[in-house]
């Protein structure tokens, strides 16, 4: 049995180095990322058996996001094509006053075609968990409605259904995004909701207890955890609330600092079974990751223990 399978998009993602800008720099840091596999990715450096269930073209950049994927300890259970491409992102960071930005490049990635039948849905049924996030549902009317399809078919299975709202306003508006999450809510167990986001697309303005009160009573979610960046996440799991702070981090690199509390929280779910100590794993995996480049937390459950301690060095010699 697997503990973990995700479902989305990876794409290649590309940096100027440093704090170099699109418009001048003379070549790129090269990476991939995706929401869904970047969680399956910490989960499995946690401990977690994890696989990625996607689509993409049988080409040097398609089996380049596959082996990069692997290195990471995920097992990619991909539907290969000869048609359509690999999405890309360039991600152009700075300090302030400069911010980061991000732009797409994915439209007919090979993705947007993906059908229920064209994956292996076992391994969602057989599955402790299954997760994936508002992202994949944005891109194409293809992966809305196989979207849909695969958290029924892990709703009718004793399979965990994990889902992050996870809301890009490049992607669509919040009107369009609320007419597609909201049918999807029924099958959820399990809802990440950053709170800007809840407040934006589903239209609940109220502080997090009552959110979450709100979300779990509207939808039947067993499971609400409500992100709030610098003030912290709060979970309500069966009417019981708890609540976590955040850890000191660096601003530095904030891309992917959502999936490494998303990995982090259900890696150590799987582990222990414990809401409350799943709150301190996604906490300290996600001020590990402000350290980190690339969209992926590469950490060790050492290193989160050492956090959640206070134990860290400065320099470990």
């Amino acid at each position: 049995m697997v503990d973990l399978v995700t479902f989305g998009e990876t794409m290649l993602r590309l940096s100027p180095p440093g704090d170099g800008r699109l418009e001048t720099t003379p070549q790129f840091d090269v990476t991939v990322g995706g929401a869904e596999s970047n969680v399956a990715a910490v989960a499995s450096r946690l401990g977690q058996e994890t696989v990625w269930l996607s689509k993409l073209p049988d080409s040097p950049l398609g089996r380049r996001v596959a082996g990069e994927l692997r290195r990471d300890g995920i097992e990619p259970m991909i539907c290969w094509t000869d048609e359509g491409r690999v999405g890309t992102y360039y991600l152009e960071s700075g300090d302030p006053p400069r911010g980061t930005d991000v732009v797409y490049d994915r439209a007919g990635s090979a993705v947007t075609t993906v059908q229920p039948e064209e994956l292996d849905t076992e391994a969602i049924t057989s599955a402790d968990i299954f997760h994936t996030s508002g992202i994949t549902p944005a891109l194409s009317d293809a992966t809305a409605a196989t979207t849909a399809k695969l958290l029924s078919i892990a709703g009718r299975a004793t399979t965990t259904v994990s889902f992050d709202l996870n809301y890009r306003s490049k992607l669509w508006s919040h009107a369009g995004a609320r007419e597609t999450l909201e049918p999807l809510l029924g099958d959820v167990d399990l809802l990440f909701a950053p709170r800007r986001d809840t407040e934006s697309i589903l239209g609940i303005d109220a502080a997090a207890p009552e959110m979450a009160r709100d979300l779990a009573r509207t939808y039947g979610i067993q499971t609400v955890v409500v992100t709030m960046g610098s003030d912290g996440a709060l979970a309500l799991h069966e009417g019981e609330r708890f609540e976590q702070s955040v850890y000191p981090a660096s601003d530095r690199r904030p891309i992917g600092t959502g999936d490494a509390f998303v990995g982090g929280f259900l890696a150590s779910l799987l582990e222990t079974d414990d809401v409350d100590t799943a709150l301190s794993w996604g906490s300290a995996t996600a001020a590990l990751k402000r350290s980190i480049p690339g969209d992926v937390a590469t950490v060790t459950s050492e290193e989160v223990q050492a956090v959640i301690d206070g134990s860290t060095p400065e320099i470990s010699r």
